[in-house]
């Protein structure tokens, strides 16, 4: 069976753009093709380019931004290149006319880019850029300042594929259970019919009691609810396959109400007290969950393997229709030459399945600040405790009651903030277990 949908022939929004650092090239995969995002020293706009030198493939994401001419230097030989993929300098070159004799050959691969509501979007079919000017992007209506809205944004790696990203955001039942105490309650879950309002090769909606949910392939996952009269607040989520068993999911979450709660409330401290919560709950279920399809998947479909009786289920069951019909059950690994392997069975690895440094901290300017920032404090405090403490001990008698006393006091409120940034702030940046049963 082939399939009559083109992943590579869709935009694919790669990150927050505030969460991009423009001094450095950055190393981002997307359905099997390693990419490099980089900033020419002097746009406005980012680029994406295959990770790949044409002088002998050494990675771009390893180069450097050249501070003379603010192209994208490899580190490998130092070939340089311009926005959009020229060559314009190769140290090793006898014949000054190398570059434009054999121009055509000496280029990087440049792919169609776009920056929109925040984020950097790219198309990953180099051969079909006049195609990609022509192709919307799959962008949110909620996502949109004119109409009262503001949102924050979120970015993570995944140990599980992209096609069971897909099915569980499409499944809002599972909120109440496997994220109980952080987005539900699971003494409160209740029946929660859903009903297909349109499903076509391009669009997948649902009506929920609470809402609509839309599923726009292939990346395109929203949820729009409404509370009273007026509040509404979205979940907009992109679902990226990067390699067989890991995606990535880029989220904004809008809302048009308690603007100043929002302001107030810091980026990094809303990703790892909910954000990464919400992610880690997911991942310990869904990474065993994957393993266990595929087990079945060799004897049985997923119709019989799964056992889904109830209409909350409806909207899965329409995605993995629409999975069989267009795309053959199957994503396109066999055309970056990727040979799929099933899930490895790593379930006692908690750390790596919930590593959040790897999946998120390193990937998110806030988190990366703020913990950087954690880690200047501590030592800071311990400075000051390694000061205090003996300046205390050499005081005269007749002043340490005095002074003393004070400096001591403060050496103690120090080490108390420094074992809370140390022991309860700082890990949360790192790894954080998920244990369904204690929660």
């Amino acid at each position: 069976m082939t399939s009559e949908f083109n992943f590579f022939q869709h935009w694919y929004p790669l990150s927050p753009i505030e969460d991009l650092d423009p001094t450095q090239p950055k190393s981002v995969t997307i359905l099997g093709l390693r990419l490099v995002i980089w900033k020419p020293k002097l746009s406005d706009s980012y680029r994406v380019f295959l990770d790949q030198c044409p002088h002998r493939l050494a990675p771009l994401s390893e180069g450097k931004i050249d501070e003379k001419t603010g192209n994208l230097m490899c580190s490998y030989h130092g070939w340089q290149f311009d926005y959009s993929g020229i060559c314009t300098r190769i140290p090793q070159a006898e014949n000054p006319n190398l570059l434009t004799e054999k121009a055509k050959n000496l280029c990087a691969v440049a792919l169609p880019t776009r920056q929109e509501q925040d984020l950097l979007w790219v198309w990953p079919d180099v051969n079909s850029a006049a195609l990609a000017a022509s192709v919307p992007l799959p962008l949110s209506p909620q996502v949109d300042a004119s109409k009262g809205f503001f949102w924050s944004s979120f970015v993570r790696d995944l140990e599980y594929d992209w096609q069971t990203l897909v099915e569980n955001v499409c499944d809002p039942s599972h909120v109440p259970f496997a994220h109980h105490g952080i987005q539900g309650n699971r003494e409160k879950a209740r029946p929660m019919p859903i009903t297909i309002g349109e499903s076509t090769p391009n669009l997948i909606t649902a009506i929920t009691s609470m809402g609509s949910i839309t599923f726009e392939p292939p990346c395109r996952l929203e949820y729009a609810l409404k509370f009273g009269e007026t509040k509404q607040v979205g979940l907009v989520t992109y679902c990226i396959p990067t390699t067989p068993g890991k995606s990535r999911i880029v989220a904004q979450f809008p809302r048009n109400f308690a603007k100043t709660f929002f302001k107030l409330t810091p980026r990094w401290w809303d990703h790892i007290k909910n954000r990464n919560a919400v992610l880690d709950g997911d991942m310990i279920l869904l990474q065993q969950q994957e393993y266990f399809l595929q087990q079945k998947q060799q004897k049985e479909a997923w119709q019989t393997a799964y056992k889904m009786p109830t209409s909350a289920d409806r909207l899965v069951i329409e995605f993995r229709r629409w999975f069989d019909k267009y795309a053959a059950g199957k994503l396109p690994w066999d055309e970056v030459g990727i040979a799929v392997k099933e899930t490895s069975e790593i379930f006692g690895d908690r750390q790596f399945v919930l590593d959040r440094y790897k999946q998120h901290t390193q990937h998110c300017q806030s988190c990366r600040t703020a913990l950087a920032k954690v880690k200047l404090m501590q030592s800071l405090l311990l400075g000051y405790v390694a000061v205090s403490v003996p300046v205390v001990a050499v005081l005269p008698d007749a002043v340490r009651i005095k002074f003393g006393l004070p400096l001591i006091v403060l050496v103690l409120l120090s080490l108390g903030i420094y074992s809370w940034l140390k022991f309860w702030l700082e890990p949360k940046f790192y790894f954080v277990d998920y244990v369904h049963a204690k929660r």
